[in-house]
């Protein structure tokens, strides 16, 4: 019964079995098994391999060295760059309007799905919507992906990012490049995350909020205003907990720039005596410091503080005043 109902869908979406084989047959090196469903509309490039029970839209377009492992779908007008890989149960793309680009070398893990309408009530059916990812990540098991919310924006992924498993990447986020997201990682729509940002499992990130390059956030933080470039927060509601300074240290940075930072930090977080001057006061003096505002990693920390309190945007994530007492 089933294998007769297979037959029938593959009929209705071809209207003619014998376009699909023809079709296999004039792409060179094209391997797809027969019980695959491929749209002869479908672009495929050289190499591709399609694997058992899966499905390809009529406007995909796989490059070259694409595989599509048992039971993987590409739906929708969705673009694989070479050498994608989609694992078991993988669903790249959605028949809605709009558009999943994905660059090359990228692994979808078991069971994931990329480039789906959002989950915003905002949006509203029909609307275009966007999601642009790009060269050499690694998305696990069970995470998601959704397209942007309106056609004015995009939901962005960068490049050699880790997505572990059952994470949640919302509608209009904008993932920079080299970050990790531990499992079970949740952003909320529109959130931004920097360069090289590293999270524990089991973190939630708040609507609107922007993560730091460099930056680490503890395991179980819930995140509800943003994390400055170069620090640490961990807790509940999560609190700062000084500078990443492993982070730093594994990407790079000199220990003079630590030392700078580090002195920075104290200076604008920690005061000898929290009543000497306001917050302000505080950045100001690191920004007219004599050495300080000289040292480009420190000018970075400061502007990142400051960004935080523009319009719209949510403030920095609360610290506690420390003394000499």
């Amino acid at each position: 019964m089933r294998a007769l109902l297979f037959k029938l869908s593959a009929k209705r979406l071809f209207n003619n079995q014998s376009s699909l084989r023809f079709f296999c047959n004039t792409v060179s090196d094209v391997v797809i098994h027969p019980s695959a469903i491929v749209h002869p509309n479908a672009v495929l490039g050289q190499g591709v391999s399609i694997g058992p029970f899966c499905t390809v839209g009529s406007s995909v377009k796989l490059r070259n060295g694409c595989r599509l492992h048992p039971g993987s779908h590409v739906f929708g007008n969705t673009q694989l760059g070479e050498r994608c890989v989609l694992m078991t149960g993988a669903i790249v793309g959605d028949e809605i309007p709009g558009r999943t680009v994905l660059g090359c070398n990228n692994v979808i893990g078991h069971h994931a799905v990329v480039g789906v309408k959002c989950q915003d009530m905002k949006y509203k059916s029909g609307d275009e919507c966007f999601l642009d990812v790009g060269d050499n990540n690694e998305i696990r098991e069970y995470a998601s992906i959704h397209r942007s919310s309106k056609s004015s924006d995009t939901t962005v992924i960068g490049n050699n990012n880790l997505i572990m498993g059952s994470c949640h990447i919302a509608h209009d986020c904008k993932v920079g490049n080299n970050v990790i997201l531990a499992n079970n990682t949740l952003l909320a729509g529109h959130v931004v995350v920097e360069d090289y940002a590293h999270t524990a499992g089991a973190v939630v990130v708040h609507q609107f909020c922007h993560i730091g390059s460099f930056t680490f956030i503890g395991g179980g933080s819930v995140i509800a205003q943003d994390v400055p470039k170069y620090m640490m927060v961990a807790g509940e509601r999560a609190q700062l907990r000084g500078l990443n300074l492993e982070g730093l240290r594994r990407h790079g940075f000199t220990v003079a720039e630590i030392r700078s930072l580090r002195t920075a930090y104290q200076k604008i977080f920690m005061p000898a005596d929290a009543n000497s001057s306001g917050f302000e006061a505080r950045l100001a003096e690191v920004e007219l410091h004599d050495k300080l505002a000289h040292i480009p990693a420190v000018c970075s920390m400061v502007q990142s503080i400051r960004d935080s309190f523009r319009e719209k945007r949510r403030g920095i994530c609360k610290f506690r005043h420390w003394n000499s007492s």
